[in-house]
């Protein structure tokens, strides 16, 4: 198995450290952090998408509120299409999509990879397909996935990981990808645990978004960031819990055997970029 780090998108907020607690200028840089997985049996298996071709043509596909909050830069070169057939591969050769949610900037991509069987956990498809209130229209944007049909939905129910109760190895993928229910941000949030011969990885999504909030034995957060996840929680509550038994989990058992990242730390990104190494 070898993983590559890819950054699926750039959004550039103002309020540079104020808001992603590194920036030196007036805007943020918060990146989206994707991976491509390249398996000996089961081809490459791309963990979110990050913002897609389409969203770049027409970024009418994006809600105008999170366009300009986020002053998202629309850049195809950023896009993982792009960027896997830099690698020398194949929009085909993506034979499974992992996803941890279906926000806007984790599912833009996926017209780009119509032959890839795309896991998601069921209860986030189910919040998606029936919005409510003010920002679920705007976070969850369907012309992103509704023509999807090679769909594999799981429940939240399955094997023991680390202390986390229900847990589900994806079907028909043979390496050990575990999807890990951390709900929250939304009802059918999800974590991505892959387990290499050093050690397992999880991608936490947007669990949280900061290094500071898990990587410590106190959460810390930039005010831009705390304020940005709080208007997305769909349930606060059950979010701060899964921080605090993430943060419990990496003071258990520190870096050795286990590497937790998220979604939009850049720090974390450039750090696991420059490791970069077969897997």
């Amino acid at each position: 198995m070898k993983i590559h780090h890819l950054n699926c998108g750039c959004m550039c907020p103002l309020g540079g450290a104020l808001f992603d607690g590194y920036s030196k200028g007036l805007t943020a840089h918060v990146p989206c952090h994707c991976l491509l997985i390249e398996t000996e049996r089961d081809g490459l298996v791309l963990v979110d998408t990050g913002f897609g071709h389409n969203d770049i043509q027409h970024p009418e596909r994006l809600s105008r509120f999170f366009r300009v909050l986020n002053n998202i830069q629309l850049d195809q070169r950023l896009t993982a299409l792009d960027q896997i057939r830099r690698l020398g591969f194949e929009p085909a050769d993506v034979r499974h999509i992992v996803l941890t949610h279906l926000d806007f900037d984790h599912a833009g991509g996926l017209d780009d990879f119509p032959q890839a069987r795309v896991h998601l956990l069921g209860d986030e498809m189910q919040q998606a397909s029936q919005v409510c209130g003010w920002v679920e229209p705007r976070r969850f944007r369907a012309s992103q996935w509704q023509s999807r049909l090679n769909w594999e939905f799981y429940e939240g129910q399955g094997e023991h990981w680390f202390g986390f109760d229900s847990v589900r190895p994806l079907i028909d993928v043979r390496e050990d990808i575990l999807l890990v229910p951390l709900a929250g941000h939304t009802c059918g949030h999800a974590g991505i645990a892959l387990g290499t011969k050093h050690g397992w990885l999880l991608h936490a999504g947007d669990a949280y978004f900061h290094h500071w909030e898990v990587h410590g034995a106190h959460r810390r957060c930039p005010l831009g960031m705390r304020l940005y996840q709080r208007m997305m929680d769909s349930d606060h509550r059950l979010r701060m819990t899964n921080q605090r038994r993430l943060r419990e989990l990496i003071l258990a058992h520190g870096e050795e055997d286990l590497e937790v990242f998220c979604s939009h730390d850049p720090w974390e990104l450039a750090q696991s970029s420059r490791q970069g190494a077969a897997l």
